[in-house]
């Protein structure tokens, strides 16, 4: 069964993976907030990797760059709610909550809160659930409140949770060669790449072409292949396993850009 995505509200939704693998790279402009009803989801970041299982709940900061894959577990499909924690909301929240003195001076630096089972947040994303038998759409005053409860919930949970969903600022300009170093498997747009690094598109290639006296793209096809080569040749990794996880997103193309780079397939053992 393909994908299936349902929404009760703009920033409330509902996904189900009956029988079917999703890998996606990602980069959200807004906070969220998930509740993992079943299966298996792995989260790849440049420099670690998170399993969440069924009844997990965590908060994927916006910004954030990472590899998201969802698998169906235990012989049932991956399904999960979503809560979206926009700017515009958090700001109304911080101002109606008189909580203006915890706006985040300095940007933090994004990075996944891992909640577990907590039962507070728990029970609140579990309560959104029966919604979605409605045929029309939720309430905008009912899911303004739900939003709130959660937000609440996450700042009881978490006290330091506001250096992060209390700062609003914009990706500034940083250094290109240390960002694409840390962050070259992820398979963005160049636009991407730039808006993270404080660029335009122009900008960002001719700095790139300064730093690296090359292409992004061809830069960061040999920088996948040779992570991948390290992958399978050092690691003992099937290419099967690496292949999307170093930016490739067909196994074929990666077999035929590896075959290319180093003279031999990546299901070659070589001596």
């Amino acid at each position: 069964m393909a994908h299936q995505l349902q929404y009760i509200h703009d920033d409330i939704k509902r996904s189900c993976f009956e029988d079917m693998f999703f890998k996606a790279d990602v980069l959200f402009e807004d906070h969220l907030l998930v509740w993992l009803i079943s299966g298996e989801t792995k989260i790849v970041q440049a420099d670690h990797t998170h399993v969440f299982g069924a009844g997990d709940t965590l908060l994927f900061p916006r910004h954030l760059l990472a590899t998201v894959l969802n698998y169906p577990k235990d012989g049932l499909s991956h399904q999960s709610v979503t809560m979206h924690l926009r700017s515009g909301q958090l700001k109304d929240y911080y101002q109606k909550n008189g909580l203006s003195n915890h706006l985040a001076a300095v940007p933090a630096q994004p990075a996944f809160q891992i909640f577990g089972q907590h039962p507070l947040l728990k029970s609140c994303l579990a309560s959104l659930v029966p919604y979605f038998e409605l045929k029309e759409k939720l309430p905008q005053a009912i899911a303004s409140l739900k939003i709130e409860e959660a937000i609440h919930i996450v700042r009881t949970i978490d006290p330091g949770i506001d250096q992060l969903l209390a700062n609003f600022a914009e990706p500034g300009k940083i250094g290109i060669v240390d960002f694409m170093e840390r962050n070259y498997m992820f398979n963005m747009s160049m636009e991407k790449f730039g808006y993270l690094t404080g660029r335009s598109l122009t900008t960002f290639k001719r700095d790139f072409k300064k730093a690296f006296q090359t292409t992004p793209q061809k830069w960061l096809t040999r920088k996948r292949l040779e992570l991948a080569h390290y992958q399978i040749r050092e690691k003992n990794r099937k290419p099967s396993e690496v292949y999307l996880e170093t930016g490739f997103e067909n196994l074929s193309h990666f077999g035929y850009a590896f075959k290319q780079r180093f003279g031999y397939a990546p299901t070659e053992r070589v001596e």
